[in-house]
């Protein structure tokens, strides 16, 4: 115990002589630190936060009837929630489609939650406004609404077919999409279910769900696990996409880790070859009085990585406020603190230290204590 303090003591002693050096050691290791923590911290969160962000851009599962079925019951999609109990579901938006008649024109007419739509696609462009709940509104596409030559707040005809009741909707809004949603119209899913005599069933659902790759698979197998009259269909092209994304995303910030590890090891070592430089009498006096290469190299190495703690310790907090304040400014949400990440940082940086230490080490083992106090 005693001569642990003394090495302490003299690591901290030799360490608070040359201020300037070890403001300059402190600081590269701390900005190092905090780039890897921060960029740790980034590339863990990355998938999830990428993945809430892709969800703008569309339902990426669809949910179909089994079979040669056109349509499934609705109480199916309780238990496609309940198998995904585990997952963050943005929304599921249940579907039924079936072709009526609007100012006596053929068009498809879409039913659903209005609610549930605007979670799942919040890419559609609304002129107005999306129906009303418990209201007669309905909402065209912008090619049917150009066909029939009708504007929003304008009152429509809607019937199932000839002898079929003919009921006045009035037009609550027009989407745009760039897609086939503009050659629709959509009106509340329980309205259609009882216009077309179809209570309690739907065609489809679309689910926009955070996964991505091998966790949408596995969504796909629990699903058809818990609901098999259900059959779980992953968008490729969104899933396909978003892989691609966020791989690529994930492996620039790996790169920008290397990067940094290396800065800071050639930042480090070069300082303790200056620090070794100027302690060369310093050195050959010690190795006089009888200090071997072992007490040197522990003194060295101490110093080096007591150093990287110290740094770690800052750059594992700054690096959390850092990936906290990108996370606020791309992705627009927070991020928790994570220790792991914390512990591994603060361990990095003593490893880096420890490492940058190595080459100024040896050059202080190879000090001449003869040569070295001749003044040679």
């Amino acid at each position: 115990m005693a001569k642990f303090k003394m090495f302490l003591v003299m690591v901290l002693s030799s360490m608070t002589r040359r201020k300037a050096r070890l403001f300059i050691t402190l600081l590269a290791v701390a900005i190092g630190a905090t780039i890897i923590s921060g960029m740790i911290t980034v590339y863990q969160e990355v998938p999830a936060q990428m993945g809430r962000a892709f969800r703008a851009y569309g339902a990426n599962l669809l949910i179909l009837p089994t079979g040669e079925r056109d349509s499934l019951p609705q109480e199916e999609m309780s238990k496609v929630r309940k198998a995904l109990a585990g997952y963050e579901i943005v929304g599921a938006t249940p579907f039924l489609y079936d072709t009526l008649a609007v100012n006596k024109q053929p068009v498809i007419v879409g039913g659903t939650d209005f609610g549930e739509l605007q979670k799942v696609s919040p890419y559609w462009q609304i002129e107005g406004a999306y129906p009303a709940e418990g209201q007669r509104e309905i909402l065209l596409g912008a090619e049917f609404a150009q066909q029939l030559g009708v504007k929003v707040g304008q009152t429509v005809t809607l019937s199932a077919g000839e002898g079929k009741r003919v009921s006045n909707f009035t037009i609550s809004g027009i989407v745009r999409t760039g897609g086939k949603e503009e050659q629709l119209a959509y009106v509340d899913l329980a309205r259609l279910q009882q216009i077309t005599e179809h209570p309690g069933v739907i065609s489809l659902a679309q689910l926009s769900i955070v996964a991505d790759g091998e966790k949408l698979d596995a969504v796909t197998g629990l699903i058809a696990k818990d609901a098999p009259e259900v059959v779980p269909q992953p968008v490729k092209q969104i899933a396909h996409a978003e892989g691609t994304v966020l791989g690529k995303l994930q492996a620039l910030v790996f790169l920008v880790t290397i990067v940094v590890l290396v800065l800071t090891l050639i930042c480090v070592s070069t300082t303790m070859m200056a620090v070794v430089t100027e302690r060369r009498k310093e050195i050959g006096l010690k190795k006089a009085l009888g200090a071997d290469n072992r007490d040197i190299v522990l003194e060295f190495l101490g110093n080096g990585c007591l150093l990287g703690a110290f740094g770690g310790v800052i750059g594992a907090g700054l690096g959390f406020l850092f990936a906290q304040s990108v996370s606020l400014h791309v992705f627009g949400r927070g991020i928790e603190f994570s220790p792991p990440i914390a512990i591994f940082s603060l361990i990095l940086s003593v490893v880096v230290t420890g490492l940058a230490s190595l080459v100024p080490v040896r050059i202080a083992t190879q000090v001449d204590p003869a040569i070295v106090l001749r003044g040679e």
